[in-house]
């Protein structure tokens, strides 16, 4: 086998081994009434709920400790996990722009035609509460481009409280771009229609990619200014405020710990950590002396594997601490970007200026996050406990490259192991990184190209991806050891190759030029291209005539080159 002089690439290699009112007259047990008088009292000026048979729950009031003051002026907060937090409206008149009727059926129980509801769509928006809801803001830290941030916290996001549904399972909902809170700091509390057709996009493509996110239920957009300096270079342009509900198992993020063991607030971090492990890794026994190391090495291993997900899929994340969800899930889309040309320095956010979170740094990032974890929990573990932990995040790279080779390989259509199976999928994406060539369409082309097209090389002009590969002088060596493994498979045929290939790499994932286009158009009032959008990527792995013809498989328009997204919205 021919060496050409490069090493793994660096998507394997570069991880390093190394926040009261009084109610006392309201009744005699103060913590349970208060309760109960919140949930029926809360919006005393409003009108009634219309027919929305959703009621939320709140069990995070019961077991963690609330904020004792009241009210969205920003300040620091201690003692605390939550602030109660009333959401701001939006002002009318409100438009419903996007809904997802996979989260409307099969995780909300809701019937389809809730969403011409009125007060559905004053509820989504922060208008209304829904039954039994009493809006929360979380308190949480974070480093942020390496730097420990302070206090951050929920600055524009309510919690509204949790749902279970038919099948058992527990949502938390969330209002996005819903006001002030505690934890606004300068900001307004607001979210535009940029930001939030985004979220409500990538939250539910990323879902049925199969990569493990949040999910968004609605996206509401008004008339409201919003005044945002896009670029940070002083051009402040009006923008019109949204809203997003969004869903998740679980808004703990590593953040969340490490406040609490930089203020010292211990007890607080021990009864936190104590609830997120017995409610969402009920698998732990709570009378276990080692439970914390358990949980560790919990949370090590499904970041590992979401990062890995991350990758196979071509996706960049802002990789802060306070946006790395402690149940290892895709959470707060901010600057976020599917990577089109091939480049391991990819970075979707303009605002770093560094490349920190560049696309190939995503696993050592993972790495940093999970140290940091680490120094949260450090007060909580045992001499010897410390050290089971440290061995943990020893073994975070080993199992980091497992499941991307695990992935990649299967986005080759191998079956089983080879020993160069490294090898093969390393020289493709050093082809891919000199050529340019296309991450999504390289991998989705190679699962429609039959091994005789490849082996004579006559790749039909459609292929464009693959086409462009041609060029390059190594391609033919690399076509040569990839049917050398994939004449190994006895018993595999081309039909059955193409199949598995097509059932793991997309067709159709979101593109920045694909969201730009849509947001042009929302900030006009024509959602016609989200819901084109949202219709094609939940079955991104299929092709669909409507997407064709939208160009959504075709060469990006050159005027997406230079499109740039930021943290500001």
């Amino acid at each position: 086998m021919t060496n050409h002089g490069f090493t793994l690439f660096v998507f394997i290699s570069a991880v390093a081994s190394t926040t009261c009112r009084d109610e006392q007259d309201f009744c005699e047990s103060k913590v349970c009434n208060e309760r109960e008088f919140k949930q029926n009292h809360f919006y005393t000026n409003e009108k009634t709920y219309g027919e929305i048979p959703l009621t939320l729950s709140h069990r995070l009031l019961d077991a963690l400790p609330l904020d004792e003051l009241d009210g969205p002026v920003s300040r620091p907060v201690r003692g605390c996990v939550f602030s109660e937090s009333r959401p701001t409206p939006l002002k009318e008149p409100l438009t419903l722009a996007a809904a997802s009727q996979d989260v409307l059926r099969n995780i909300l129980d809701l019937n389809e035609s809730v969403i011409q509801n009125e007060e559905f769509v004053l509820c989504v928006s922060g208008g209304k509460l829904f039954p039994g809801s009493i809006p929360l803001a979380h308190r949480y830290g974070g480093h942020q481009f390496g730097y420990w941030a302070g206090q951050l916290g929920d600055g524009r996001a309510h919690f509204l409280g949790e749902y279970t549904n038919r099948k058992g399972e527990r949502w938390e909902l969330q209002l996005k771009g819903s006001g002030k809170t505690p934890y606004s700091r300068s900001g307004d509390g607001r979210a535009v229609i940029r930001s939030s057709v985004r979220e409500f996009l990538c939250s539910e493509a990323m879902h049925f990619l199969g990569v493990p996110t949040s999910r968004a239920l609605s996206l509401v957009v008004s008339e409201e200014p919003v005044w945002r300096d896009l670029f940070y270079n002083g051009n402040v342009i009006k923008e019109r405020g949204a809203v997003v509900l969004r869903l998740a198992r679980s808004w703990f993020r590593i953040g969340s710990l490490e406040i609490l063991t930089r203020t010292g607030e211990l007890d607080v971090l021990r009864t936190l950590l104590d609830f997120i492990i017995e409610e969402y890794f009920k698998s732990i026994a709570m009378n276990d002396p080692d439970k914390y190391v358990v949980f560790f090495s919990r949370v090590v291993n499904e970041t590992a594997h979401l990062i890995a997900h991350w990758m196979s899929v071509g996706f960049a994340h802002v990789c802060n601490t306070d946006n790395f969800s402690l149940l290892s899930i895709t959470i707060d889309y901010g600057p976020f970007g599917f990577m089109e040309s091939y480049d391991p320095n990819f970075v979707p956010n303009t605002s770093d200026d560094e490349g920190r979170y560049s696309i190939g740094a995503q696993a050592n990032v993972g790495l940093f996050n999970l140290q940091k974890l680490l120094e949260a929990l450090k007060p909580l573990l045992t001499s010897d406990q410390l050290s089971q932990c440290r061995q943990t995040l020893r073994e975070y790279s080993q199992t980091y490259q497992q499941r991307f080779h695990e992935l990649f390989k299967a986005k080759l259509g191998f079956l089983g192991n080879q020993e160069t199976d490294s090898y093969v999928i390393a020289f493709l994406l050093k082809l891919m990184e000199d050529t340019g060539a296309d991450f999504t369409m390289t991998f989705r082309q190679l699962s429609g190209v039959t091994m005789s097209q490849l082996q004579t090389g006559s790749i039909p002009p459609s292929m464009w991806a693959l086409s462009d590969l041609l060029s390059h002088e190594y391609f033919r060596d690399w076509v040569q050891l990839y049917l050398k493994r994939l004449s190994r498979m006895e018993s595999d045929s081309d039909a059955a190759r193409q199949h598995r290939m097509q059932g793991v790499n997309p067709r159709y994932v979101l593109r920045n030029w694909m969201a730009e286009s849509a947001i042009r158009k929302a900030e006009k009032n024509d959602f016609s291209e989200v819901a084109l959008l949202q219709k094609t990527l939940t079955e991104p792995f299929v092709e669909q005539e409507e997407a064709e013809r939208a160009g959504y498989s075709s060469k990006p328009p050159s005027w997406a080159q230079q499109l740039r997204v930021s943290c500001s919205s």
